[in-house]
């Protein structure tokens, strides 16, 4: 054997063996999801243009001229608009997400953000709360396997959802943690106990206070004790956002509080659901338009969501006064039975009550549904009952707030507001899907139409907002409010963000749902990426189910 063969024998038996290189490896795509020859639309507001938009694992990693580049899934957008997932400022899937993950109606109008705890929230919870939150479940049965709003949130996560979630502490859930639900006051010693709760929800990454200040034990609560919960929310970065006190005759009193807490605070704050209820305050809209100016014009952070519909939605015993609720529903009930209590409280309705068109939309009692779709006053006509004594028998009869419609807004105040560049959208309502256990109730068409209703009636059809002005006001707007905007964060298209990102026609996006026909799905949605994963692929659901829990800007790490 000569030297080279020795040489070559040697090497084989100490150099180890390289495995083959397959052709597959060496040619790896550049992308696991490229959306390619798309209007983009950035969130900023900006103009639009055309670009590839490039996706690995969770983010965005490119956008621009990408071709040539390979990638995993291709999407094709040429004639569609690409925009950043929406943000739904108000949701309340608490609970139709533990029923259904797939959040149908609201990926389906491409909402990839639901934010939830208008008032109450999911945690924290006690024993006893834990116990009605079992009692009074809306959309099926499930058991209560979480104590805080935070576990509550990796819960969903767990389960599997198709959309992210994020969550306000509700201040009438900390309310009730403590003090119950009775009409007092706390000590100092019970407050504190309130922002002790504040403080670690905050710390798990809430994204601040929420209140709802017209429904009990909510409303129990006075100015001071809201600022110091969210002194402490203010520490964490947290915003203060709230159904004000009052949307009609107080308005105005109502907004005062909110800016004084706000500045107080030191917290940027958010109205929900901005709207004048009833025609006798329809006619204030400018006042209140400039009365949140000028709390801006200040250097407040003052801003607001809404939904485009004439009617809202909340329960018929929203009508019953809020003395009447103090110790919960349980105590309600009772004053109904006892006859001279139940006549105080229908004077007192009778005395404030407006003319309103109100339509029955849930009852818990299956024997009640036929009612589902009826007026108010159709009822009461049939029972030869008047108004007030009809929504006090059928409270007592279901044992529930039985949610309703109620005709009270402007549609002309709703393009008003909308032209104001610090209004974001929340519907207000659950994403739900059209099956199952949802058909058991009707609902408010907002539930399956409010981002789409933006994008074609305000958009395409009344041009009250511009496309680009309307995507902003879906994501960069809302991100930014909720401190989700940073580097690496959510709201916009730009490399290195999360993967949120929605393909739609802005020639026929459009919402379907009505008030005599609520449940049905928007159209004009083609493709929805969460966290990179295509959930929504030409218009149909894939099943995927990658949505996460998202953490305010202040949770320690």
């Amino acid at each position: 054997m000569n030297a080279r063969m020795m040489l070559c024998s040697f090497l084989l038996l100490v150099l180890p063996v390289l495995p083959a290189v397959p052709r597959e490896a060496a040619a790896a795509p550049a992308f696991d999801v490229l959306v390619r020859g798309g209007t983009v639309l950035d969130g900023r507001g900006g103009p639009p243009f055309v670009a590839d938009v490039g996706i690995r694992g969770d983010r965005i990693v490119a956008i621009g001229a990408l071709a040539g580049k390979e990638a995993a899934t291709v999407i094709e957008a040429a004639g569609l608009a690409v925009a950043p997932g929406f943000i739904n400022m108000l949701s309340w899937s608490n609970e139709s997400l533990i029923q259904d993950g797939r959040s149908q109606g609201g990926i389906r109008q491409g909402v990839t953000l639901e934010v939830l705890g208008e008032g109450t929230s999911m945690g924290p919870l006690n024993a006893d709360m834990k116990r009605r939150l079992r009692a009074g479940q809306t959309f099926g049965r499930y058991e209560v396997e979480w104590t805080s709003l935070a576990e509550y949130l990796r819960f969903l996560e767990k389960r599997g959802i198709s959309t992210n979630v994020a969550s306000f502490i509700g201040a009438g859930t900390v309310r009730t943690h403590v003090l119950g639900l009775a009409d007092v006051q706390p000590t100092p010693a019970q407050l504190e106990q309130m922002r002790e709760l504040v403080r670690r929800e905050m710390e798990e990454g809430a994204l601040g206070i929420g209140t709802a200040l017209i429904y009990a034990p909510g409303t129990y609560a006075r100015t001071e004790e809201l600022i110091e919960l969210c002194k402490v929310a203010a520490r964490y970065k947290g915003k203060y956002t709230s159904h004000i006190r009052s949307e009609g005759r107080r308005i105005s009193e109502a907004i005062d509080e909110l800016v004084r807490i706000s500045r107080e605070a030191g917290i940027p704050a958010e109205i929900h659901h901005l709207k004048l209820a009833g025609p006798a305050n329809w006619g204030k809209v400018e006042a209140v338009l400039a009365q949140i100016n000028r709390a801006r014009a200040q250097g407040l952070a003052i801003t607001a969501n809404m939904y485009l519909y004439p009617a809202s939605s909340t329960g018929l015993v929203a009508r019953i006064p809020t003395w009447a609720h103090d110790g919960g529903p349980e105590a309600l009930y009772r004053r109904l039975e006892d006859t001279p209590t139940r006549e105080k409280i229908a004077r007192e309705m009778r005395a404030s009550s407006e003319a309103t068109r109100v339509v029955f939309a849930r009852f818990r009692k299956p024997e009640l549904r036929p009612l589902i779709g009826k007026t108010l006053a159709e009822v009461a006509k049939a029972r030869g009952r008047d108004e007030v004594d009809t929504i006090l028998d059928l409270v007592l009869e279901d044992r529930s707030r039985i949610q309703s419609v109620f005709f009270i807004i402007d549609e002309r105040n709703i393009a008003r507001q909308l032209r104001e560049p610090w209004v974001s959208l929340g519907s207000d309502g659950a994403s739900m899907a059209p099956e199952g256990i949802f058909l058991e109730g009707s609902t408010h068409p907002r539930a399956y139409g409010n981002v789409a209703r933006l994008l074609g009636k305000y958009v395409r059809e009344d041009n009250v907002l511009t496309l680009p002005e309307a995507v902003r006001r879906l994501s960069g707007l809302p991100a930014t409010n909720l401190g989700l905007d940073k580097p690496g964060g959510r709201g916009f298209l730009a490399e290195g963000m999360y993967a949120d990102v929605v393909v739609f026609d802005p020639k026929t996006i459009a919402d379907r749902a009505t008030f005599d026909e609520p449940h049905q799905y928007s159209t004009g949605v083609r493709h929805v990426l969460v966290n990179g994963v295509p959930v929504l692929r030409d218009g149909e659901h894939t099943g995927a189910k990658p949505g996460r829990a998202v953490w305010g800007p202040g949770k320690v790490r």
